[in-house]
Formats: C-alpha cells, structure tokens, sequence
C-alpha cells in the first residue's frame, strides 16, 4: 500500500530519459521527483563533500593496501586491484563489483559523505526509531570500484524494496535503467524476483523476448554528480573508465510499507516468532514517519 502522500506514476511512457537538475530546492525535488516515483540526476547535491577530490585510487592504495576482497573465487588486495583498474580495458576489464560497506570498513571515511543526501523529507533509514536488524540484508553506505570495461553482472532492483543513491566521487559511469512497468520483459527469477534472468550483455532473444521489445534510459553519471531512483527501477551499469561511486540506500513513505512487507515476509521463513512484532511494529513506526513528514 502506497501512503497518501507519495503517489507513483503507474505509466512511464512518456519519461525518455532521466533530468539532470542544479539548484533544485527540497520542495521542488519532492514534488517533482519523489512523489512521482521518477529518477533524477543532482549535479550539486554532492558539492560540499569532503570526498570530492579526496578518495581517489591512488588514496586507497596509499591508505588500505591491506583490504581484500573475493569475486568469482579469487581474492584481490586493494593495491593489486587499484593497478588492474587503472590498467583495465574492454577487452581485459578488471573484476567487479569490488565494492565494500563503507560503515564496517571505512568507518572513518563516513564524514566525508556529509551533508546527507536524503529522498524525501526525513532520514528514515538513519531516524532513531529504526532498529538496525531491520537494515539486515541490504548495505546502507557502499563503495564500488571499478575499471574501463566492467559492468555489473546483473539487471535488478534493489534489494529490501529500497531506494537508490549513487554518487560519483572519482570518474564517470553509465547506467541502464528500465521503468517498473517493463517488469514482464525482464523476465525477474521466480526464486528471486528482483533479479532478471536476462544476460543483459548477450541477451537470448528467442528465449526471452519480451527483451527485445524493452525500452532502456541509457545515460552516464558524470564525477560530482548524484543519482536518485526509486524501487522497482530495474538497473544495471557500465564502466568506461576508472570510477570510484558512493551507493546509499534511502527509504520514504513510498517504499516503507514494501519494505516491512519484505521483511516479515523474511523474518517469517527464517524466525517466525519474530515476524509479526516486526509487521505490526513497520505499521506503527510508519505511521509515526508519516505523521512527522506532514
């Protein structure tokens, strides 16, 4: 169930592509953007943070030469994989996502991601009656690196029904997005229904396609800029050159009720005791938003 005040649109035909904005003022965002369920580019949101210019490669080489991480079963240091980035190519790209919570491992870098981007008019992921077993199952603050010639291994959305923040501290990205009402031609797992079955990079058409008929809103995420799309956008990106990006997931009255769904729909298949304290206490903690977004 969708609040009064956010009201999606349920027909995207019309949006070609995605607006980049500067100097857009909250209400304008909200009455523009958020309440209509469509995605939009910041170019300024991100101007006054400390990252900007700061988190480059050669900074994290320098600072966390120790960090690793593990795709497709093989193990990278940080300054191993900084020197494939750079050096990485269409034909030879670098492994990704290499991608990190920046809250568990770079804690020390979360005042460099300040003043707060926020969809909508409160923080409910961070307001002080979210529990954070709540959260569990989706990373709030993300960083991503990557190289010229990678992309991310699947079309999706996100998950918890959460919104998504991306920011590009250091180089560009592209982004693929498709809208909610092209659900049918992404062809979602039955298993797993916020990922497509669809190989967005070789699509079999004869075994999907509905794909071929699908419309993409393709456009890149320059450095300094921020992108802001809401739940059920399905996605997916390309690197053409070294770029270092801030993922940030965002709840607002247009997704909550989603969200406790998705989480008592969890907590009941794995501690069922728990799952209607966690509904009945999503109901009343949204209404409680709500009520302080009014």
């Amino acid at each position: 169930m969708v609040t009064e005040q956010f009201k999606p649109l349920t027909n995207y035909s019309e949006v070609k592509g995605v607006d980049k904005r500067t100097n857009l003022s909250q209400d304008e965002f909200i009455n523009e953007y958020v309440k209509h369920s469509r995605p939009v580019v910041l170019t300024d949101a991100a101007k006054e943070w400390k990252a900007m210019k700061k988190l480059t490669p050669q900074y994290f080489k320098d600072n966390y030469a120790h960090i690793t991480k593990t795709i497709n079963g093989v193990t990278y240091k940080m300054d191993d994989f900084i020197d494939q980035m750079l050096a990485s190519t269409a034909a030879n790209p670098a492994p990704y996502p290499y991608n990190f919570n920046v809250e568990k491992v770079f804690p020390e870098l979360m005042a460099d991601f300040l003043p707060e981007i926020i969809y909508g008019k409160i923080d409910r992921i961070n307001h002080k009656l979210m529990p954070k077993q709540l959260l569990q199952g989706t990373t709030v603050y993300e960083i991503f690196l990557g190289g010229n010639g990678s992309s991310f291994p699947y079309l999706h959305y996100d998950a918890l029904f959460m919104h998504t923040q991306i920011t590009q501290v250091y180089g560009s990205k592209v982004f693929i997005m498709y809208p909610p009402e092209q659900t049918p031609s992404m062809y979602p797992f039955p298993d797993n229904p916020k990922f497509s079955q669809v190989n967005f990079l070789d699509p079999d058409y004869e075994k999907f396609p509905l794909f071929k008929e699908a419309k993409p809103i393709e456009f890149t995420l320059l450095e300094g800029e921020t992108l802001l799309f809401p739940s059920g956008w399905w996605h997916t990106t390309k690197i053409t050159e070294p770029c270092i990006s801030l993922g940030r997931a965002q709840l607002n009255g247009n997704n909550w009720d989603n969200f406790i769904n998705d989480r008592y729909v969890n907590w009941k298949k794995k501690i069922s005791y728990a799952a209607a304290p966690v509904l009945i206490y999503g109901k009343i903690v949204g209404g409680i938003m709500n009520a302080q977004e009014r």
